[in-house]
């Protein structure tokens, strides 16, 4: 077990990820290894993340994984590491529909830690205790461990906070118009895109005591869980499609085909040839962005062939799109893989956002009938479908591509809109659809 941060805000937009970042770099430059995690389903904070600590960044999402696999993902992952910081998701108690569950305050509770509360004070002083007061005693099993206040606009202005003060402090944040991050739909910019997240550092270091952190910081009461996986020989080689128009996986996803015997294989289907493989999968992304080249990149042209003569490919959300016949932007149409029978449109605003729970209806070999699992989706598009197209997945929760229908599929290649996470018989059942094709 390594000391642990938990990083949680008042709400969406206080300041949460950039302090999370900040802290993060500052450890990082004082030399020591951190184990970065976000809670929730989200894909970009984690990028940043893992361009901050030089390792991936964990989702630890209770609505999608369930307690156990939180701890458990939690353990194997620090190993290694000298602290852990865990950057929460919206307000600290805001879960599923309402709920508490699946939020930060979920996951706190989940791993017996204390959280560190993000409070903008922006145009206020004295009500940021009444803001704290509801905070640190609306659940009585989530400790407010401490706050940071962000966005603090003079000395005065902390004077006025500091008179009242009832819980340790920090970190005293000024406020910097000029001092913001880009965001694109409902979150920031990828990492690659966009380093301004790591130039927190040098202020987190000089308006935190960081040394105050690092001694509070705890250690969760947890007996390490053994996942009960055995480390499996290498039955399937997978090409994993990774590049900037394909940048959404869940870690632990490519963790569980690793241990269950996939053999990783990343290429960029923007720059490179298709690569030996027996399955293939397409993670989501922003296609839409780069589609011109995608378009025209001789890539496109081995996934047709290889889905046309029934390697196994699964795709998600962005390699969804990719797969359809035809891609509708606001600035023009662009001819995809072709080997999906829709095409797609992007809107300027999102389709569909929010938690899955699917089942395989056994219309395609790759999901055999009955496989359960849960997901999240969210995109900006939609795909008009042919009459006689046959889908692979039923949805009890969440919109999928077509009435709670998703899974878009046909011989061996399937495209949804849900980013899954991965059981072992998910993953099991894409790896033996891989070695069956490999003996072929």
């Amino acid at each position: 077990m390594i000391p642990t941060l938990i990083i949680a805000g008042t709400h969406s937009g206080c300041g949460k990820t950039t302090v999370a970042c900040g802290i993060m770099a500052a450890l990082i430059a004082r030399g020591y290894r951190v184990q970065p995690f976000k809670v929730g389903p989200d894909f970009i904070d984690p990028s940043h993340h893992s361009a901050i600590c030089g390792k991936p960044s964990r989702n630890l999402d209770p609505v999608m994984m369930g307690g156990e696999e939180v701890i458990r993902t939690f353990v194997h992952a620090s190993q290694g590491a000298d602290i852990g910081v865990i950057e929460g998701v919206m307000g600290m108690f805001d879960g599923l529909e309402g709920s508490s569950t699946g939020s930060t305050a979920d996951v706190a509770r989940i791993l017996s830690l204390p959280v560190i509360l993000i409070v903008d004070v922006t145009g206020i002083s004295r009500s940021a205790h009444a803001i704290i007061h509801g905070y640190s005693t609306f659940d009585p099993d989530v400790k407010v461990g401490g706050v940071i206040f962000n966005r603090v606009g003079s000395r005065h202005h902390r004077q006025m906070i500091e008179s009242s003060l009832a819980v340790p402090v920090y970190g005293w944040i000024p406020a910097d118009p000029e001092r913001t991050t880009e965001s694109r739909h409902l979150g920031l910019f990828m990492a690659g895109e966009d380093d301004t997240m790591q130039k927190w550092g040098p202020l987190i270091e000089k308006s935190c005591d960081l040394d105050a952190l690092l001694r509070d910081a705890k250690i969760p009461p947890l007996l390490p869980i053994e996942s009960g996986e055995v480390e499996k020989a290498f039955s399937a080689r997978v090409a994993v499609a990774r590049d900037p128009a394909f940048c959404f996986y869940y870690e632990e996803n490519l963790r569980r085909l690793e241990r269950r015997g996939g053999n990783l294989v990343y290429f960029s289907p923007l720059q490179d040839r298709l690569p030996e493989a027996d399955l293939l999968y397409l993670g989501g992304g922003y296609p839409e962005l780069h589609a011109g080249a995608l378009a025209s990149s001789p890539c496109i042209r081995d996934i047709y062939r290889a889905a046309e003569s029934g390697m196994p490919v699964y795709a998600e959300c962005g390699g969804l799109t990719y797969l359809c016949r035809k891609l509708q932007t606001n600035v023009q149409v662009y001819q995809m893989a072709g080997v999906l029978p829709a095409d797609v449109t992007m809107y300027p605003r999102f389709q569909a956002l929010g938690y899955i729970e699917a089942e395989s209806s056994g219309a395609s070999p790759l999901l055999p009938k009955g496989l359960s699992y849960r997901g999240h989706e969210f995109h900006y598009s939609a795909l008009d479908c042919d009459r006689d197209a046959c889908f692979a997945v039923r949805l009890s929760r969440g919109q999928g591509i077509q009435e709670g229908r998703d899974g878009l599929c046909t011989q061996k290649t399937v495209g949804t809109y849900c980013h899954a996470y991965f059981t072992d018989m998910f993953a099991d059942a894409l790896l033996a659809a891989g070695k069956e094709w490999k003996k072929q």
